[in-house]
């Protein structure tokens, strides 16, 4: 008999579904379902709650957990001074929950709960998401900008020094590289967090078929395959971890733009 073939779809990992029956919910005409993205996003809401919640116990000798948030706090304390100065302290809350809430999504999209039939959803993989979460970033540096600045925001499209006659070049140029922002940000971390599924997901048919196909197929195909997946997990685990770093980086500098209209 022939070996059976796997069938792997790379992007059903990625597939939205509602969950509990709640497919045909509508509110206002629009389809509110209870899907997969929403649960995971929910799970990862409450482990960031919990994680900060363990924190705030102000210890006299601090615990593990305590000085794990105590580092994240310094962390992204450390990161907005040096990017936006001493006002940048007031985003603390916003940037450190903006992180975290990122670096737990990636994380969870990556724990090996199928193994208990659990499948981990990784809502960071689509750009509904993350896209949402860049334009909340980019309406904060909006709101600031014109708050503090009123119309002299617009200077930040025109470099200083810049000779007169480029300013009608220069402007709109600078005008849409802004505008640009929410849209690389978000694209920056749904690209990365879809392509290590896919490439793990590929990987596993290889897998799958090098095992079905016979002992020589499992040794020269399987086993390769396989020890790259374990590299690859350990490197997407790293991934996680920057893109999270990322996206709260360039969200504080784009801030500090519209702090010190740098």
């Amino acid at each position: 008999m022939a070996a059976e073939v796997a069938k792997v779809d790379p992007m059903h990992q990625f597939t939205i579904a509602p969950l509990g029956g709640s497919a045909n919910w509508e509110l206002a005409g629009f389809n509110i379902a209870f899907t997969n993205s929403a649960l995971w996003m929910a799970i990862a809401t409450v482990v960031l709650i919990i994680f900060v919640a363990g924190g705030l116990k102000r210890e006299l000798v601090p615990g593990r957990w305590q000085m794990s948030v105590e580092f994240f706090t310094g962390f992204i304390d450390d990161m907005l001074e040096a990017n936006v100065g001493k006002a940048g302290r007031k985003y603390v809350p916003y940037i450190f929950s903006l992180f975290m809430f990122i670096l737990f999504a990636n994380i969870l999209g990556l724990m090996p709960l199928g193994v208990v039939g659990v499948h981990p959803f990784t809502f960071t993989s689509h750009f509904t998401v993350t896209g949402v979460l860049a334009i909340i970033s980019f309406a904060i540096v909006l709101v600031v900008g014109f708050w503090k600045h009123g119309l002299h925001f617009f200077s930040l499209f025109i470099p200083s020094g810049t000779p007169l006659p480029m300013i009608p070049i220069i402007f709109p140029i600078e005008l849409i590289s802004f505008l640009v922002r929410p849209f690389s940000l978000g694209l920056r971390l749904f690209v990365a967090m879809m392509a290590g599924h896919v490439l793990l997901e590929v990987l596993s048919s290889f897998v799958i078929d090098g095992t079905n196909a016979g002992a020589g197929f499992a040794a020269l195909v399987g086993i390769p395959s396989f020890i790259l997946m374990v590299g690859i997990c350990a490197l997407e685990i790293l991934v996680a971890g920057i893109q999270a770093y990322v996206f709260a980086l360039l969200t504080s500098l784009y801030i500090n733009d519209a702090e010190n209209l740098h």
